[in-house]
């Protein structure tokens, strides 16, 4: 039962993945702008997150085998779109309704978790759960490569799709149909406003730097914040709430939920900025730059036990709190040593210390979340768990490739301007240069009188960018940190507010505890 959920929740932590490997190649094939590859790394995301509150919800009423069992389903033939699709604008559709297939199937994974087991022994399944999760999302970019290096870039989103088969087949044979689930009816007005709040948010961060798509960016901000307003009302107003602002508000909950979107979105975004890296500025081959990932897998899945009984012995915050510390010194290797001529032990250093980080915090923030509900609201804990990987990952490679387009973007004009060839260099070439690294080496193959100092600013451009990015995943995680440090209650403290709390919610309408 425990296997058919994590195979479940891989389908997603896959496909969050896979798509980072092949960027070049997929720039390359379309002739993509950099935003353009943005979307189609965090399209998955943007689905994921937008819809997984909702789906969450209707999990917890309508039952969360049927909503794993049709998410599971619906995987299949959006991975094969995306697989074979004609052009980049089908490929970012295809990954967005890949994402929402995610949200029916990943959220009903954790809770099924939390609904099953108690104790310990939830303690250990949710490491598992978390730790195995995590390792399949950063092995994705070693398959991908290996299937990069004889196939086209299409069958990266193919090798969900078996994955997919399995999974229904046993979570239809061996989950079960009805635990805990909620009677009373789903907020669907509130549903539809999430899925709006969460998606303008994401689409706003990345067409904040589009050339001429100021208006629209702005445009996406307000409707994202004013999303928001009106979803906050609506919680309080609404006599089911489908996010349940009281709950939400508990400090192992609320603190927890921030504190896994910064640790799981670095992980996202460090391997997004990453593979892009080692593939353009290094010259590693996409199987090379796949299996660049696998110090990060490795520490994940040895650290998940040790993490499990620091939870029991030490209580979340002082687990997270490490986790916080390693992905902190991961950042810091990335920014200092990540450089043109890196040394492999420079790269897979800091992928072992993101991974490490990573490993400590993941099964106290999801352990705290779930322990913090009531058992009718497990769907919700689930989605906020989900949330934290897939909002995070969503948001932190909206940021990091916002600041990586207009770090090389801002790099490459000013290169451009100290030519001595600047008065030569046409606006549509200056455009095409400026863009992104991909359409720089076409450039570079259109003039190859040229191209090695095009590929040189290229890559000093792009180095440029991704100092931005990981400079931003410094700051991100300081301020977990000192959230964490500051709100998130001690061990003893923790566990008597998870009993009350559980008194709370398990007791008869109208007696009190």
């Amino acid at each position: 039962m425990l296997l058919a959920l994590i195979l479940a929740a891989a389908i997603a932590n896959l496909n969050l993945a896979v798509a980072n490997v092949a960027l070049p190649t997929i720039g390359a094939a379309f002739d993509a702008s950099q935003t353009q590859l943005n979307l189609t790394a965090v399209g998955y995301s943007l689905g994921l997150a937008a819809s997984v509150l909702y789906l969450g919800a209707l999990g917890d009423r309508y039952g969360r085998k049927l909503m794993l069992l049709l998410g599971a389903l619906a995987s299949i033939p959006f991975g094969l779109l995306a697989a074979f699709a004609p052009s980049i604008e089908v490929l970012i559709v295809a990954r967005v309704l890949g994402g929402i297939a995610g949200g029916m199937c990943y959220p009903t994974t954790l809770a099924l978790i939390a609904a099953l087991w108690r104790g310990a022994g939830r303690t250990r399944a949710i490491a598992l759960w978390s730790a195995i999760g995590a390792a399949v999302a950063s092995l994705g970019p070693l398959l991908s490569g290996y299937l990069l290096e004889t196939l086209d870039w299409g069958s990266v989103f193919v090798v969900t799709v078996p994955l997919a088969v399995i999974a229904f087949v046993l979570a239809l044979l061996f989950v079960p149909a009805h635990i805990n689930e909620s009677k009373a009816a789903v907020d669907n007005i509130g549903g539809i406003i999430s899925i709006v709040m969460v998606g303008a948010l994401i689409l706003a961060i990345n067409f904040a730097v589009v050339p001429d798509s100021t208006t629209l960016a702005v445009t996406l901000l307000i409707v994202a914040l004013a999303g928001a307003v009106v979803f906050v009302i609506r919680q309080r107003r609404a006599r089911n709430p489908l996010y349940d602002l009281h709950i939400a508000a508990r400090p192992p909950f609320w603190v927890a939920a921030v504190a896994g979107i910064i640790v799981f979105g670095s992980l996202m975004g460090a391997m997004f900025i990453g593979q892009q890296f080692l593939q353009n500025v290094l010259g590693y081959t996409t199987i090379q730059a796949g299996a660049a990932i696998l110090p990060a897998a490795i520490l994940m899945v040895l650290i998940a036990p040790v993490s499990a009984r620091m939870v029991d012995r030490t209580g979340s915050r002082t687990t997270l709190l490490l986790g916080y510390g390693f992905v902190f010194l991961g950042f810091l290797t990335m920014l200092l040593l990540w450089h043109e001529g890196s040394a492999y032990w420079q790269v897979g250093l800091g992928y072992a210390l993101v991974g490490a980080g990573v490993g400590f915090a993941q099964t106290p923030a999801a352990h705290s979340l779930t322990g913090s509900v009531p058992p009718t609201r497990l769907g919700m804990a689930s989605a906020t768990a989900d949330l934290q990987r897939d909002l995070g990952g969503a948001l932190m490679q909206s940021i990091f490739g916002a600041l990586l387009t207009a770090g090389y973007a801002a790099a490459f004009t000013a290169a451009i301007g100290a030519s001595a060839d600047a008065t030569t260099v046409s606006s549509s070439v200056e455009s095409e240069l400026t863009k992104s690294f991909d359409s720089a080496e076409a450039i570079a193959k259109q003039y190859p009188q040229y191209a090695d100092q095009i590929t040189a600013a290229a890559k000093e451009s792009f180095l440029a960018g991704d100092q931005w990015a990981y400079t931003a995943g410094l700051i991100a995680v300081l301020i977990g940190a000192a959230l964490v440090f500051i709100f998130f209650p001690r061990k003893d403290r923790e566990s008597a507010l998870v009993a009350g709390y559980h008194a709370t919610d398990t007791a008869a309408p109208g007696q009190t505890t």
